[in-house]
């Protein structure tokens, strides 16, 4: 039997579920310095809201009521796992299939000059678009020979990796995709899964997906890659980020090899070491 005063209490206890919890300047802060020291992220203050928006949920999933209890939480276990749902939480995923379409025939047309094993470095995966347009037009391009590929592909986010790896999409995320690479490249689904289409088995073997932090002292990585798209990912660093990155690039880029980087980006205002070959394509500026 319900009374009055439990009536009440569950009231209450709604209500401080959903009341906003406070996110004061400095927690802001100390949040925006956490991200930046361990991914690089640069977190403007309009970003604040959003900053709320994604970490009150692990707030609330954790039954932590306070953002200054949450910093503490990662301050004082610096392996803790929540590190990992933090980047995750902060990280922003745009993406699409053969997004920034301009850039795939200027792939396809070096891949074709090259020797066999021709090897690419997609350093933001995110959930898998752009690696697997980079696999179609290889294999489009190379025909047999594609097996001899190697697609390399990385993202901090371990959440978007999850579903680059198992390669399931809805239908209409393809919808840049003709009906050819539809039947070539995917395999519908039916009954329960009708409206979802998942990689073929063929065309995901020529992508290996892993974890990296572009700001980790080493990164674990089979190169030099014969191109490396690293695209809309250089807006959310600092200058000094950018410049570091880019100058561990540079070995591993193979001598002749092309570096893609997104609409928004100039590498050449950022690193001496590329110049600009064609729209938003850079090379090596000592082979130039």
């Amino acid at each position: 039997m319900t009374t009055p005063n439990s009536s009440l209490e569950s009231t209450s206890i709604m209500a401080q579920m959903i009341q906003r919890l406070p996110l004061s300047d400095t927690h802001f802060r100390r949040l925006s310095e956490l991200i930046y020291q361990r991914a690089g992220i640069v977190l403007a203050d309009h970003k604040r809201e959003m900053v709320y928006n994604r970490l009150v949920r692990r707030l609330r999933l954790l039954n932590i009521h306070d953002f200054g209890h949450y910093i503490a939480l990662l301050e004082n276990d610096t392996s803790s796992a929540e590190w990992q749902a933090f980047i995750n939480a902060l990280t922003t995923n745009l993406t699409a299939f053969f997004r920034e379409a301009h850039h795939f025939p200027i792939l396809a047309e070096h891949a074709r000059s090259r020797p066999n094993g021709y090897s690419v470095w997609s350093t933001a995966a995110s959930t898998g678009e752009e690696p697997y347009s980079i696999a179609m037009t290889l294999s489009e391009t190379l025909g047999p020979k594609m097996s001899s590929c190697k697609i390399t592909a990385s993202d901090i986010d371990t959440q978007v990796l999850e579903k680059a790896t198992a390669g399931v999409y809805r239908q209409e995320e393809l919808r840049t995709l003709s009906a050819q690479q539809m039947q070539k490249f995917f395999l519908k689904g039916t009954g329960p899964h009708g409206g979802l289409v998942r990689v073929r088995p063929e065309l995901a073997a020529m992508v290996q997906f892993q974890q990296l932090n572009l700001l980790a002292h080493q990164w674990q990585l089979n190169g030099p890659f014969d191109a490396i798209f690293c695209r809309n990912v250089m807006i959310y660093f600092d200058k000094e980020t950018q410049e570091k990155i880019l100058r561990r690039f540079v070995p591993l880029l193979k001598p002749g090899g092309l570096m893609f980087a997104g609409h928004s980006e100039n590498f050449s205002q950022i690193s001496r070491e590329f110049y600009l070959r064609g729209q938003t394509v850079y090379g090596l500026a000592k082979e130039k």
